[in-house]
């Protein structure tokens, strides 16, 4: 996608008649106020300093959030940074349920554009744990056992397939549907595939 589609996309993005279209454009107001390329990525305005990603602004349907991607390393000095789960290693967001709310807020979140820009000029990474770091599921441990030839096939993957298996088998609140994700899918594990080959 070129600089013009990307462009078009962005306005698209703000001008769209939907929820939260007041409050993207107030928090697009407050990041402009800072020396950063306005992107599009992830169908997303993301704000970026030297083509690294430093802010995102997205919706859900109960609120409207700005995502830091290095959120983690960021003093929180408002105590304001939400870890979505508690896998999301890097990323914090700062959520808003209404237009009031962020311009109540404005001092706040420029504190928090700050100090993510100061993290990636000084080119700060954050420390990710290993794969071998997870809890993993009982229900795949169980598997382990029964099937030891599983096991090799599963710690034969990169480790980025791991944790997305990982990842999605623990999501299951219920041992039994747990159990039946594992099921279903041992046959993409066995034959070395990710999640979504």
């Amino acid at each position: 996608m070129d600089k013009a589609d990307k462009l078009l996309k962005i306005e698209a993005f703000f001008e769209r008649k939907r929820q939260w279209k007041e409050e993207y454009n107030a928090l697009r107001a407050i990041i402009q106020q800072f020396d950063l390329e306005e992107d599009y990525k992830w169908m997303h305005p993301c704000y970026t300093l030297k083509n690294k990603n430093v802010v995102l602004i997205h919706g859900f349907k109960e609120y409207v959030a700005l995502l830091f991607h290095k959120g983690a390393l960021i003093e929180d000095t408002y105590q304001l940074l939400i870890q979505q789960t508690e896998n999301v290693q890097a990323a914090r967001q700062l959520r808003f349920k209404s237009l009031e709310e962020i311009q109540a807020q404005e001092t706040q979140i420029k504190y928090y554009i700050e100090q993510a820009i100061a993290i990636e000029k000084a080119g700060k990474k954050v420390e990710m744990k290993k794969t071998e770091q997870y809890e993993l599921p009982v229900e795949l441990e169980d598997k382990f056992k029964e099937d030891p030839k599983f096991e090799v096939a599963f710690k034969s993957l990169t480790p980025g397939r791991q944790r997305q298996y990982i990842y999605t088998i623990s999501q299951a609140k219920r041992s039994a549907t747990r159990q039946a994700r594992v099921e279903k899918y041992y046959p993409q594990i066995i034959a070395g595939k990710g999640l979504n080959d």
